[in-house]
C-alpha cells in the first residue's frame, strides 16, 4: 500500500485536475444541451467508465471512505437534489473522500465526492446539500463535456495522465513518483482552471441554488458556507494555508452577494406561491421516473417539516469524523470536550463518542453511552445499529445478534443492518448461521459496487460450504478494489477446479471475457500496480512511471 502522505497529495492532485478537466470551455462559449459534439469524444457510457475507474482506483489507495449507512445516507442526500435539477434522469453516483481537506468535486459520468472535512465543518444539512447541488450543476450545466469540446487534444490527456499518476502511487512506495507523471501537465491545470473559477462557478452557483430550494432545502445555505469560508480567508490572510475548497472554489464578495440575491428571490417566489417546489407520486412517475437507486422516489421532492435530516445529519457528521479518523484519539477529542465544553453535551456528539470508543476497542463504554440516548430515542435505527455493534465488539455476540435480527425484520434488505448482521453472523463456525449471512447479502450484489459486500458474501458462502461461490464474490472484491489483475487470476484459478458445475462455469467465463479487455489495456500502457506483475517487475527494474504517460481509464 503507498504511504499515507503520498495518497493526500494525490488526492488533492485528483481535485485540481478534476477542475482543469472540467475548465476547458472559453468564457464565450455555451453549448446547446442537445446534439453537442462533446458527445462524439466522450459518450455518456466512456463518461461512467471514467468515473467508475476513477472510483475503484481510489479505493485501491485507500482513499473513499466505504460504510453503507453513510453512502445510503450520501446517495439518499444526493438524489433528493438530482430529483429537482434539470437533469433528473441522468446517472448520479455519490461518495465520501477519506481527507480532512475541506473540498468537492464532480467528474465524468455523474460522480460526485464529497470530503469527509467538508462534511464534518458544516454546520446543517442545508450546507452540505449546498454544496452537493453546485457539483450537480457542473454536470448539468455539461462543463465536463465543455472540457473535452474546448480541448480536444489536452483535455483527455490529462485525464490519461491523472489515472496514470494514481496507478503510480498505488505501486510506488516514491511519493515523488505521482507528481513527476503530472509535472509536464501542470502549466496547463493552472490555465485551464482560472476560466472554471470566474464563470462556470457562478453557473453552478446559480443552478444549485434553485435545487436547493426545489429540494426543499434553505436556497441562503450555500452563501452562508461561502461566508464562512471567506471568513476563514481573511483569518488566514497572514500567509497561512487556506482550505483546497478556497483554492477550487475561488469565493469572492460578488459570489456572494450574487448567491444571497438569488436566495432571497427563490424564499420570496415561495411565499408567493406556496408549496410549488414539490411532486406528487403521479406527478412523479410521468416526468421524472425512473431514478436509479432510489426506491420510491416521490418521497424525495417533499420537504421535511420535522427535524428528522438534521438529526440524520448530525449523526452521520460524526460518524464521518470517526470513521475518517484516528478512533483512539478522537474518543479523547470527545471525552475531553464532554466534560469541558458546555453545549457540546449533544447527542449526535454521544453518538460519535460511543463509535470512537467501539472502534477503538472499548465496547463496554460504548455501551453505557448508547444506552441513555437509546432511551430518549428508541426507534433510532442508526443508534440501534451502533448498540449492537458496541454489543458485538464487548463480546456479548448473543446480544448483538438479537438486535441485528430484529433490525433486520424491520428494515429488510437495508444494506448497513445486512451487513453487519451477515458478519456478526458469520465469526462464528456454525454453517447454518453462515448460510444465513449469505442469504442476507445476495440479494444486495445485483447493483453492488462496495468491496466490503462481496468480501463479506465471499467468507459466509466458504463458511457455508460453497466454496466456489466464494471464490466469485472475493474475485469481485478484487475488482472494485482497483485489482483487476487479481481478480482476473483468481477467476482463472476457479475455472480450472473440477467442482465448479456448467452454471457456474458460465458465470466466470462471462466475467473474464468483461474484464479482459480492461486488463489486456493495462497491460498494453503497462500500468504499474501492486496486482499487475508485469508493474511489479518494471518496478523493480526502477522504473517509477517518470517522464513519461501511464494510462487510466478514468478521470476527476
Amino acid at each position: 500500500m503507498a504511504p499515507r502522505l503520498p495518497v493526500r497529495r494525490l488526492l488533492a492532485v485528483l481535485i485540481t485536475a478534476g477542475l482543469a478537466f472540467a475548465a476547458g470551455a472559453q468564457e464565450d462559449i455555451r453549448l446547446p444541451d442537445l446534439g453537442s459534439s462533446a458527445n462524439a469524444l466522450i459518450s455518456p457510457q466512456e463518461a461512467q467508465d471514467y468515473g467508475a475507474s476513477m472510483l475503484r482506483q481510489m479505493r485501491a489507495l485507500n482513499m473513499v471512505v466505504d460504510d453503507p449507512l453513510l453512502d445510503d445516507y450520501i446517495n439518499d442526500l444526493g438524489y433528493r437534489l438530482v430529483a429537482n435539477c434539470d437533469k433528473p434522469k441522468d446517472h448520479f453516483a455519490f461518495f465520501i473522500v477519506k481527507d480532512p481537506d475541506i473540498n468537492a468535486f464532480a467528474a465524468p459520468g455523474g460522480y460526485v465526492a464529497v470530503n469527509s472535512g467538508l462534511i464534518t465543518i458544516t454546520q446543517n444539512e442545508s450546507e452540505l446539500a449546498g454544496v452537493i447541488a453546485h457539483e450537480i450543476g457542473h454536470i448539468t450545466q455539461n462543463h465536463l463535456q465543455r472540457a473535452f469540446e474546448d480541448s480536444k487534444k489536452d483535455a483527455p490527456l490529462m485525464a490519461l495522465v491523472l489515472l496514470g499518476a494514481i496507478a503510480a502511487g498505488a505501486s510506488s512506495h516514491n511519493g515523488d513518483a505521482p507528481m513527476a507523471v503530472l509535472a509536464g501537465g501542470q502549466g496547463l491545470i493552472a490555465q485551464k482552471s482560472i476560466n472554471f473559477t470566474r464563470k462556470d462557478e457562478i453557473e453552478a452557483d446559480r443552478v444549485g441554488i434553485q435545487t436547493l430550494a426545489n429540494a426543499g432545502f434553505d436556497p441562503n445555505a450555500m452563501a452562508g458556507f461561502f461566508q464562512r469560508m471567506e471568513d476563514v480567508m481573511s483569518a488566514n490572510s497572514g500567509g497561512e494555508s487556506v482550505p483546497s475548497f478556497l483554492q477550487t472554489h475561488p469565493v469572492t464578495t460578488e459570489r456572494i452577494s450574487d448567491a444571497k440575491s438569488r436566495a432571497g428571490a427563490l424564499i420570496a417566489a415561495r411565499k408567493l406561491h406556496p408549496g410549488t417546489a414539490s411532486l406528487d407520486r403521479t406527478q412523479w412517475e410521468k416526468i421524472m421516473a425512473p431514478i436509479p437507486f432510489v426506491k420510491d422516489p416521490a418521497t424525495l421532492s417533499r420537504i421535511a417539516a420535522t427535524g428528522d435530516h438534521l438529526s440524520t445529519w448530525a449523526l452521520m457528521r460524526e460518524r464521518v469524523r470517526v470513521l475518517s479518523g484516528d478512533a483512539p484519539r478522537l474518543a479523547t477529542y470527545y471525552a475531553s470536550n464532554l466534560k469541558n465544553q458546555h453545549g457540546f453535551d449533544t447527542a449526535s456528539n454521544r453518538y460519535g463518542y460511543a463509535l470512537a470508543l467501539s472502534s477503538s476497542g472499548r465496547g463496554a463504554l460504548a455501551i453505557e453511552q448508547l444506552l441513555p440516548l437509546l432511551k430518549s430515542h428508541p426507534d433510532n435505527l442508526i443508534l440501534k445499529l451502533a448498540l449492537a455493534d458496541a454489543r458485538l465488539q464487548a463480546g456479548q455476540r448473543a446480544a448483538a445478534l438479537a438486535i441485528y435480527a430484529q433490525l433486520n425484520t424491520q428494515s429488510p434488505r437495508n444494506r448497513a443492518v445486512a451487513l453487519a448482521y451477515a458478519m456478526a453472523l458469520t465469526i462464528g463456525d456454525d454453517k447454518s448461521q453462515a448460510r444465513l449471512a449469505a442469504s442476507l447479502l445476495q440479494p444486495l450484489l445485483d447493483k453492488a459496487v462496495e468491496p466490503a459486500i462481496y468480501s463479506a458474501y465471499a467468507r459466509a458462502s466458504d463458511k457455508a460450504g460453497n466454496s466456489v461461490l466464494a471464490g466469485e464474490a472475493f474475485a469481485d472484491a478484487s475488482y472494485y478494489s482497483g485489482r483487476p489483475f487479481d481478480a482476473m487470476e483468481q477467476l482463472k484459478r476457479l475455472l480450472k477446479r473440477d467442482d465448479v458445475d456448467y452454471y457456474a462455469r458460465v458465470r466466470i467465463q462471462a466475467r473474464i471475457t468483461e474484464l479482459t479487455p480492461l486488463v489486456l489495456e493495462l497491460h498494453k500502457r503497462r500500468v504499474k500496480t501492486d496486482d499487475n506483475p508485469d508493474g511489479r517487475q518494471q518496478m523493480q527494474q526502477g522504473d517509477a512511471c517518470s517522464g513519461r504517460l501511464c494510462f487510466g481509464i478514468g478521470a476527476g
